[in-house]
């Protein structure tokens, strides 16, 4: 049974992971509060992608030590449908396109799923479709992409917005963005950044993972973390990014290089 601890949604302690046999996350340690958002920074090949995956529950991955505790239970034993019904969301880097499949009944079924987690009532097809029209707005997105197959034929934003829109209605409590700035021009990254600003609360939190500073002029970061190989080197405030932005990577290259020696 879940059960609220405090205000602490998701504890991290020590995680390692691997992908076939190789070692890939070596030790993350992250603890993410309610009304928090958390941004992961790093060069590719640092573990951030493995690290989202991972609490999602991806099969690939194998976790080889340390815990995770989603409010106060152990996500590692949930299966990937559990953690989204219990308000675990991850978005996609790459969402995939699901060919056949109508986004309107996509997003209809995945909401009425976790609203019945929450014990909340399912909603009827009208119902459901006076919410997610008035959820549009968030990403402004046209009506006209309920009636298409998921994804198929959406460009890179506009793949981005229908994350942010399932987002919007599945209401999670943790929120994980794979890089959702990736392949975004400057409208697209606006709108989509406005959303993840929309629905942040003091009840939720978010976990932002990307590799530039320009999504954090528009999402502003309670925290931000620096991550390499397979751990993460480093913890401040949005100062801690924009020292990213000014002076790249390679002092991270050092300070990984002396932990790993020690």
């Amino acid at each position: 049974m879940i059960r609220p601890e405090a205000d602490t949604l998701l504890e991290i302690v020590d995680l390692q992971a691997r992908v076939e046999d190789k070692p890939i996350l070596k030790g993350v340690n992250l603890t993410i509060k309610a009304g928090e958002i958390h941004a992961v920074m790093g060069r590719n090949g640092s573990g951030k992608s493995t690290l989202s995956k991972v609490l999602a529950g991806h099969p690939s991955y194998v976790v080889t030590g340390g815990r995770v505790l989603y409010r106060g239970a152990n996500l590692l034993d949930l299966e990937p449908e559990q953690r989204a019904r219990l308000g675990l969301f991850l978005g996609f880097q790459y969402p995939v396109e699901i060919p056949g499949v109508s986004n309107l009944e996509f997003l209809r079924v995945s909401t009425n799923a976790r609203r019945s987690e929450k014990g909340e009532e399912e909603l009827d097809t009208f119902a459901f479709e006076d919410l997610v029209r008035e959820r549009l707005q968030v990403v402004q997105m046209d009506p006209a992409f309920l009636e298409r197959s998921v994804n198929e034929g959406f460009s890179g934003g506009e793949k981005k917005r229908n994350e942010i829109l399932q987002m919007a209605l599945l209401d999670p409590l943790v929120a994980i963005l794979d890089e959702t700035d990736s392949g975004l021009d400057i409208d697209a990254l606006r709108i989509v950044a406005g959303g993840v600003n929309h629905l942040a609360s003091p009840d939720n939190a978010t976990l932002l993972i990307t590799h530039y500073q320009r999504l954090l002029d528009v999402i502003t970061p309670d925290y931000v973390h620096v991550m390499a190989g397979g751990r993460i080197l480093r913890t401040g405030g949005k100062e801690l990014a924009l020292e990213l932005e000014d002076r790249g990577y390679d002092w991270v290259d050092q300070e990984l290089a002396v932990l790993e020696v020690a």
